[in-house]
Formats: C-alpha cells, structure tokens, sequence
C-alpha cells in the first residue's frame, strides 16, 4: 500500500520569478512536492532561448512540479519588464480568485557576466548594469505587483534569494550589490509591511544555499549529478556541495510553518534552517556549509 505524502501547502498559490533553473528549479519543485501550485516564470522556453543559452526551460520545472505533486504553471516573463509582470500578476488574480501565498525572488542570470578577478572599472559597464538590472531591478519590479496581491488576502511569504548571510564583501562589486541587496530587500519588505498593515501576516526573508550543486556548477566542472563526486578532484569544497532541491524543501518547511514570521526581516541559509526543520537532501545527506565554511 502506497502511503500518501503529507501536502502542507496544499490549495496554496506560489510565484518563483527565476524558476528555469538552479535555486528557482530546486525551490518550485519542492513547493510543487508541498502540494502547491506553482507559476514557473523566466525567459528561456521550449520556443525561446534566453541570452543565457542553457537548455532548461520553465516548461521542464512545471513538468517537475507536476511530477512531484503539485500543479506547475509555466509562463514566459521577462522581469526587467513592468508590463510583462503587471500582466502576469493579473492572470494569477483572475485564475486564482486573488490569491498569492508565496512569492520567491531568484531571478539572477548573471554567470557570464561577472569578471572575477579584476577591478570593477576594469569590467565591462554595461554587463555591470545590466547585471544590476537583471537581478535587483528584477525583483523590485516583481515585489511591486506582486505585494499589493498578497495584502489583500494578508497572509503568506515573500523570499529574496541571495548568497550568504553576512555583509563581508564577495570579491566582485556588481555581484556584492546583487547579493547583498537581496537581503536588504528581506529586511526593507519587512518594515513595509508592518509599518502600513498592522494585521499584515506576510513574512519577508532572504534565504541563501551552500556551496549549490546548480545545472551551471556541474557543466562547469564537466560533472552530472550522477557523477558529481568526480569533481571533488577540482575542488574540494564540492564534498559538501548541495543540490537545488535541498534549499527547495527548506523554503517549503519555512512556508508551512505557522510561526515563519519569527524570521522575519532576517537573512537565513539552508543549512541552519534544515538543522530546524530536520531535513535531508535528496541523496540523504545534510550538507552543513556554514560549518564547514564559517565565514559567509
């Protein structure tokens, strides 16, 4: 007898701006796993590719919602552009009778733009900007129309995605502004919603991963997730790498916990909040990159 998974997000409405790949992917699985439905959002589809040129689509993570048991939505946004978003806001409001539990922001698509190594006066100004557009920009727009939504059913969960916890600087100016204004932003949402809606149940944090086992990371160390072990060889700190769905199922514990808001405003990580929620990757282990690692 197949005993049926426990679905604590069940009947709620998620939104991952960013869902193609990587922690976007990793996060609307594990919310589709929850029981959610899911608006898959990005660029790059079956029909499209984005300046990116990956192969996911964000058709492919609908299809792994769908899979895991949930109900993915996929829908081409570009981000960067208000009308697109307005528009997709409103289709969510008409399909779901004004409901938006959960908003995710992880839109990023910036591998290929960052110099490492250099000087940022040295690095190319528009790829800079761009970058800031494409990633903070980005979110801003999204969090603008998406906000007003979750206010008017006044409950639910607003993520920023970013990496590590701390304001040491992350050796890139473009990619230090990206990160660190994701957390700002957590803490800025935050203040908002209190200040103008003492009701307001809508919890905003920023959360990021460990050393991410990402579609990027593995090609670029000419690994696959079967294989990924071999490029411990390279680098070391892949032993105690993680896939996307281990941040995934942390953001989906953090959603169905009626006592999220005590996060609220903060900058948390995946390994600290699977400690709190006892969870495990999806090959039974619990990487612990704060540990291993502990300055971030």
């Amino acid at each position: 007898m197949t005993i049926e998974q426990p679905k604590p997000l069940r009947g709620q409405i998620a939104l991952v701006a960013g869902a193609t790949r990587g922690c976007g992917r990793g996060i609307a699985v594990e919310l589709g796993a929850a029981g959610a439905t899911v608006y898959c959002t990005g660029r790059t589809t079956r029909r499209h590719q984005s300046p990116m040129k990956r192969p996911e689509t964000i058709e492919e993570t609908a299809e792994l919602v769908d899979t895991a048991g949930g109900l993915g939505i996929a829908v081409q946004v570009d981000h960067t552009e208000p009308a697109q978003v307005e528009s997709l806001i409103a289709r969510i409001r008409n399909e779901q009778a004004g409901r938006l539990d959960i908003l995710v922001n992880d839109i990023w698509g910036g591998e290929d733009m960052i110099a490492w190594g250099r000087r940022f006066w040295e690095q190319s100004l528009e790829d800079g900007l761009l970058l800031l557009r494409q990633a903070i920009h980005s979110h801003i727009i999204t969090s603008h129309f998406a906000l007003p939504l979750m206010l008017e059913h006044g409950q639910g969960l607003v993520v920023e995605v970013t990496d590590g916890n701390t304001l040491r600087y992350r050796g890139q100016l473009y990619y230090d502004l990206v990160k660190t204004t994701a957390m700002r932003l957590a803490l800025a949402f935050d203040h908002e919603l209190r200040e103008h809606n003492d009701e307001n149940r809508i919890t905003a944090l920023a959360i990021t991963p460990g050393f991410l086992r990402s579609e990027w990371m593995l090609d670029h160390f000419g690994v696959t997730e079967a294989t990924w072990r071999d490029a411990i060889e390279q680098d070391v700190d892949f032993a105690v790498s993680e896939t996307p769905r281990f941040l995934g199922r942390v953001v989906a514990a953090l959603a169905a916990d009626p006592k999220v808001n005590r996060y609220a405003g903060q900058a948390l990580t995946s390994w600290d909040m699977a400690k709190v929620y006892q969870i495990d990757d999806v090959d039974g282990r619990r990487p612990d990159w704060g540990s291993y690692t502990p300055v971030n």
